[in-house]
């Protein structure tokens, strides 16, 4: 098997892979929180955003992901063992979603994620922990507990009896941790962090990984976000599939991959779904296709603001058009983009002290074409007109 990085539809993804083929799955699905995650990547140089948005409630949240889950326990091998992160939102549902597509008597765990850091209220006890629900797919599975036991607390001694019958320190390994997991979430300042909200520390996968599967096993994450499951795999020396609906999010998993690779061979995974044709680009959802653009293609700063951005949905200093000076940046997700457009965003450009602009599109009216040049004519502002198709190219 081959490591892959996929973008696409997880539920779609699922449809493709051979039943009862992978060992280990960790997701980390939306936590149906209702709220809108602003996502700086790495050096701020990139943000993308993601909805967690579920209008119909937390049945709708549930009927969403209740066939997802499903498909993996059909991928899921019948030794294999199944992980899935929540919290307090929608903890009970799930609980009761699992409990029927798994069966009650393959419920392990319910692992307790506890961490320290954070805002703390004063009206209510500190919310410092995610629950992470423990499936097996029958009753034999894979558990490494000597991969993760934890040493024993200083100055204690532990005692055997030999077949002779005489008395003998021994040199345990450790004792199996418990259902509760103390570990930290990441500091602003650690190394693994790529500016992602809700990414997770490598530290809890790695215990997971090395306790439910083995070297050269198949892990997977259906949701897989910033990458840290695949990351984790890769080092662990397991086989792995990552897949996230988001074309940035494959790039930063990407970028993540390669830096590691780097350091010890080339690269060993194939990436698949990225946007190639025009159509793949039309059915990018409008934040995406946002990023797509902007931070993909041109290679410049997606604006943080998504809402009341004032005309202007980034900005570069270089990239793909190399050109010297700030140039502001107008993303339109349709076609036969007019002159009021032009009109408006000239106006934005003015308003930033910025001479010139680029307005991406699937394609232009002539009237916008026309008031382009106008504006060049005058000699004070610059702006190009750029179609997919180029950007494809």
């Amino acid at each position: 098997m081959i490591n892959k990085l996929i973008c696409g539809d997880n539920l779609e993804v699922l449809r493709k892979i051979p039943k009862e083929s992978i060992d280990l799955i960790y997701i980390d699905p939306p936590f149906f929180t209702n709220k809108q995650y602003e996502v700086v990547w790495g050096d701020e140089a990139e943000t993308r955003s993601f909805e967690d948005r579920w209008e119909g409630g937390v049945e709708h949240f549930i009927s969403w992901l209740k066939p997802r889950v499903q498909a993996m326990h059909d991928v899921l091998k019948p030794t294999g063992s199944f992980y899935l992160h929540c919290d307090w939102h929608a903890n009970a549902h799930i609980r009761i979603m699992l409990d029927k597509i798994f069966g009650k008597e393959n419920f392990q765990n319910e692992i307790i994620w506890h961490y320290t850091a954070g805002a703390r209220g004063k009206n209510r006890w500190a919310r410092k922990h995610d629950n992470i629900y423990f499936y097996t797919k029958s009753g034999k599975w894979t558990f490494n507990w000597e991969a993760i036991a934890e040493p024993f607390t200083s100055g204690m001694t532990k005692w055997r009896y030999t077949k002779g019958g005489q008395k003998e320190k021994s040199m345990p390994i450790g004792r199996v941790p418990d259902d509760v997991f103390n570990i930290q979430i990441i500091n602003t300042m650690a190394k693994e962090r790529v500016g992602y909200p809700t990414q997770k520390p490598e530290a809890l996968l790695e215990r997971i990984i090395r306790a439910s599967s083995n070297p050269g096993d198949v892990v997977a994450d259906f949701f897989c976000g910033c990458g840290t499951t695949v990351a984790v795999a890769q080092k662990l020396k397991r086989k792995w599939i990552g897949v996230d609906i988001s074309p940035t999010a494959i790039k930063i998993m990407e970028r993540r991959l390669e830096k590691w690779l780097n350091t010890i061979k080339g690269r060993d995974y194939v990436c698949e779904g990225i946007p190639t044709t025009i159509e793949d680009v039309r059915k990018l959802k409008p934040f995406e296709f946002q990023n797509w653009v902007i931070i993909d293609k041109l290679e410049c700063r997606a604006n943080k603001k998504k809402v009341n951005d004032k005309g202007l949905d980034g900005y570069c200093a270089g990239g793909t058009f190399q050109h010297p000076e700030a140039v502001g940046i107008q993303v339109k997700q349709s076609d036969k983009v007019g002159r009021n457009v032009v009109d408006n965003f000239e106006t934005a450009i003015r308003r930033a002290g910025w001479r010139k602009g680029i307005i991406v599109a699937f394609s232009f009216t002539k009237d916008a074409h026309e008031e382009v040049a106008r504006i060049k004519n005058k000699g004070e502002l610059d702006i190009k007109l750029v179609t997919v198709k180029e950007l494809l190219k």
